[in-house]
């Protein structure tokens, strides 16, 4: 089985509800019938509802940003996952940089969240990467390693088929930095060799692996052209209807 190639958007902290409804309704028209690939959103807690309902009947799915690891309980500010279910999201994004570095995120909460989600029923793009200290010190294929095997520790292989891993060199995100073709296919080969050891070449092989430094309008159709990227995950670009379905179609082609 080969991967599935997904292009999902990153909202990140931008876009109220009524942007977010006016957004949908000019992206769902241009990426409509571009079926190569999977196209998802992931949108602030509070545009869920109306993105979920914008994009009913599209191409289009839906994803959250973030997702507790508990049911419930005192965890002011988090959101848990049958919270997520009942707005209809689809897909969480979980263990982002931003995460990581503003919030306190370890490869131990990355993966109690995962887990819980994937008992949801939730679809995660699990986000991982090394910090440009790392890069520089040749140790990038040590660290993407090490979290792969950290983020999906007792996870079961058959709930493999529900994550998708996005590499996100940290050095990359935000930066206007790209992390070349060759380097971002190499990295994301290493994160698919560890899956194999972990699992097997099978689950390696079917596995979503994107890459998600910086891909905009301009180099998506090299970075998807390698081997080991299968798609992106788009912060900035996913901003823009007429860039994200650039991509998009970089993704068709």
């Amino acid at each position: 089985m080969s991967a599935r190639t997904v292009i999902a958007g990153n909202w990140k902290m931008n876009m109220t509800p009524s942007e977010a409804k006016q957004f949908i309704g000019e992206l769902a028209p241009m990426v409509a019938g571009k079926n190569a690939c999977d196209i998802v959103l992931c949108v602030p807690y509070v545009d869920i509802p109306t993105a979920v309902e914008a994009a009913r009947g599209t191409n289009i799915h839906i994803g959250a940003e973030n997702v507790h690891f508990e049911a419930k309980g005192a965890f002011t500010g988090e959101v848990s996952t049958a919270m997520l279910c009942e707005l209809g999201c689809e897909y969480v994004i979980i263990g982002h940089s931003e995460r990581r570095q503003y919030f306190g995120e370890t490869d131990t909460t990355v993966n109690l969240r995962t887990k819980a989600a994937l008992a949801a029923g939730l679809k995660v793009i699990l986000c991982l990467g090394e910090v440009k200290e790392q890069r520089l010190a040749g140790i990038t294929d040590e660290v993407v390693a090490m979290q792969t095997k950290l983020d999906l520790a007792d996870i079961d292989e058959d709930a493999l088929k529900n994550v998708i891993i996005a590499y996100e060199p940290v050095w990359a995100i935000g930066t206007g930095l790209t992390a070349t073709p060759e380097q971002a296919d190499e990295t994301c080969g290493v994160i698919r060799k560890t899956v194999a050891e972990i699992y097997s070449k099978k689950a390696a092989d079917a596995m979503t692996i994107q890459y998600g430094g910086s891909m905009n309008d301009k180099n998506a159709a090299e970075l998807l052209a390698k081997k080991n990227v299968n798609g992106g995950l788009i912060g900035g670009a996913s901003l823009v209807p007429e860039k994200f379905t650039a991509i998009v179609d970089a993704a068709n082609a």
